[in-house]
């Protein structure tokens, strides 16, 4: 009933790109920063009616040293955006952000100076999560699509499909130093022609009455 019967002869190759991708969709660890009443959706998703532990995603961490994925439930106040970015910055790379509502996403109903129009103007935001508040569903949902995100994910930028080579020289900005297929500009470039420089007319003059001197007195 296991993995092995799925496999003929119990062994299974992959790439590590995919299977450290693979873990890391398994094995988010939320931190804790529930600001309002999406925060109790948030709950209740974790608990046992829903069971985010399914997903290895039961443990709401405390300390964000032991967090990578940012749930932000609800509005972000101007004085909490710095407190909100300090904690991202103390989470463990990599790390994900996912904004849950629309008053996280962008303020709301709360158009006014006391709160910020949206969380990605404080940290980079990788899923948005519509509703107020949103329901677990749809936050197991956001989830999900996160965990597909992140299975995509690439350790060394390669081209698009359908992307040609020199779309993606110039995508990236790579010049291909050291790459022999491609031609460097500097020995590629023609030479410049060699111009000789002007005579200047006050040399040429008294380099004219020098000669004539010369013949003068071998006569």
């Amino acid at each position: 009933m296991g993995l092995e019967e799925k496999l003929p002869t119990g062994i299974l190759l992959t790439t590590v790109e995919k299977f450290v991708n693979w873990s890391r969709a398994g094995s988010l660890w939320p931190a804790t920063f529930g600001l309002a009443c999406c925060a109790i959706e948030m709950m209740t998703t974790g608990a046992a009616h829903h069971d985010l532990a399914r997903f290895g995603m039961e443990i709401f961490r405390a300390s964000p040293r032991q967090a990578d994925l940012m749930i932000v439930a609800g509005r972000v106040s101007q004085k909490m955006g710095p407190v909100l970015r300090n904690v991202y910055d103390q989470m463990a790379d990599p790390k994900w952000v996912l904004s849950m509502g629309v008053c996280a996403s962008s303020g709301g109903m709360f158009n006014n100076y006391a709160l910020l129009q949206g969380v990605d103007h404080v940290v980079p935001v990788d899923m948005y999560v519509p509703g107020c508040p949103p329901r677990p569903e749809m936050l197991m949902d956001g989830i999900f699509k996160l965990h597909e995100k992140i299975k995509q994910e690439q350790f060394v930028e390669r081209p698009r499909p359908g992307e040609s080579m020199d779309a993606f020289r110039r995508r990236t900005g790579w010049t291909g130093a050291g790459d022999p297929s491609v031609p460097d500009k500097a020995a590629t470039q023609p030479l410049a022609k060699s111009v000789p420089a002007a005579a200047d007319p006050a040399a040429e003059r008294a380099g004219s009455l020098t000669r004539g001197a010369r013949r003068g007195g071998a006569r």
